[in-house]
């Protein structure tokens, strides 16, 4: 069938398996061309189909030529519907890695259920025994809690009275103004349900338990923090909550089960998740302007390789360089100071009619189609695709 991209709001319904094998062809790349000696070689990647967790995943293979296990929740074709991005992200990385004869397997189902926990388990004691890498990076709106059988729900809201400022209507191309109120106890209580750090420490604790740790095993999950103006509604928001939670996990995971387990905050990119966020679109916009002129724009990719090869990784062995409160900063291009005050400048005359003009509102939008395999010079969108994709791991 013929696939066109239909947005409705921050989430575009159709994907295109092509042009997602050519965005992860691309990825793999940026990693190739980075590869390093070293680094990790058995990877569980919890969350591992978009994003920050799918380029940590072909970071790790074609960077350091790693065996990779990935967990996910993605829908498959059906119907003859086409699938969503991260099942055809996922079928391309795949058979990337098997064409090169590394291990890849991947598990679709609900992470934060005991089932898929002890699935993944089951496959990594038959096939790699143990793992020196776990990477967490799931991004849900709601998880069902195992132990109550409970579903919560996240949301984006501020926790310290009602928050306003400028926003991004995407669909429109226009800069608008955005009331949100405060979120309730209880909302803030279940967003740190959803998105804090206890299933990472679950997973952890399973893993420990069924001897899956290799000795001198890293973890990591990733956070963000960004400037002061998007702090009501993020870092001092409800999921500031729940990231704070989930540094609060790496200190326990570290002591409980003699892991080195690390907080990624990682930079602004487009991405599903940040793409439903107040504020940060009209950010990001001008961010992406401002690091593009200056050379340091980096996307997903290129921020992972530089977390194991830089970071998690070093040449030289050392440990990770760390914050003042314990965490791994790979935002540190984006919160440089020059960056930050050529954005605080642009900020209070940013309006729809010079949008194009002091931001990078065309990139995003690029970016933004990127994810669900749209907008690839190398596909041919008026051809007809094939939808219907297994994942070559399925079979084995």
């Amino acid at each position: 069938m013929i696939i066109k991209p239909r947005i409705r709001g921050f989430v575009c319904i159709t994907a295109h398996p092509e042009g997602c094998a050519a965005k992860v062809a691309h990825e793999i790349a940026v990693a190739r061309a980075a590869k390093q000696a070293g680094g990790p070689k058995r990877v569980l990647v919890i969350g591992a189909s978009t994003g920050y967790g799918l380029s940590t995943r072909i970071a790790a293979a074609f960077g350091h030529e790693a065996a990779t296990f990935g967990v996910f929740f993605e829908r498959p074709s059906m119907k003859g519907k086409p699938a969503s991005a991260g099942w055809y992200n996922s079928v391309a990385f795949e058979k990337a890695a098997h064409a090169e004869g590394l291990y890849a397997k991947s598990i679709n189902g609900d992470a934060f259920s005991n089932e898929i926990k002890a699935q993944t388990i089951e496959t990594l004691k038959a096939d790699l025994g143990q793992v020196d890498l776990v990477v967490y990076s799931l991004a849900s709106p709601r998880r069902t809690d195992p132990k109550d059988g409970e579903t919560y729900k996240s949301c984006l809201k501020p926790t310290e009275g009602s928050y306003h400022n400028r926003s991004l209507d995407t669909d429109k191309g226009e800069v608008t103004e955005v009331t949100i109120e405060p979120a309730t106890q209880e909302e803030i209580d279940h967003t740190v349900k959803v998105m804090g750090g206890e299933d990472w420490e679950l997973w952890m604790q399973a893993l420990a338990e069924a001897d899956c740790l290799a000795e001198g095993a890293k973890s990591v999950a990733y956070s963000y923090i960004g400037p002061e103006i998007t702090w009501p509604v993020y870092t001092n928001g409800t999921i500031g909550a729940a990231k704070k939670d989930v540094e609060r996990a790496a200190a326990a995971i570290s002591t409980a089960h003699r892991c080195e387990a690390y907080v990624a905050v990682n930079k602004a990119v487009v991405t599903q998740a940040s793409s439903a966020i107040p504020v940060v679109p009209l950010y990001i916009s001008i961010l992406f302007k401002i690091m593009k002129a200056k050379g340091t724009h980096e996307d997903c990719i290129e921020q992972m390789v530089r977390l194991l090869n830089e970071r998690l990784y070093r040449a030289d062995n050392a440990a990770p360089e760390l914050d003042d409160t314990g965490r791994i900063r790979i935002d540190d291009w984006e919160m440089d100071p020059t960056v930050q005050a050529e954005i605080a400048a642009i900020w209070p005359g940013i309006d729809s009619a010079n949008l194009r003009e002091r931001s990078d509102f065309d990139g995003y939008q690029a970016n933004f189609l990127n994810l669900f395999g749209f907008g690839l010079p190398s596909v041919d969108y008026e051809a007809e695709a094939e939808v219907d994709l297994p994942l070559p791991s399925a079979g084995q």
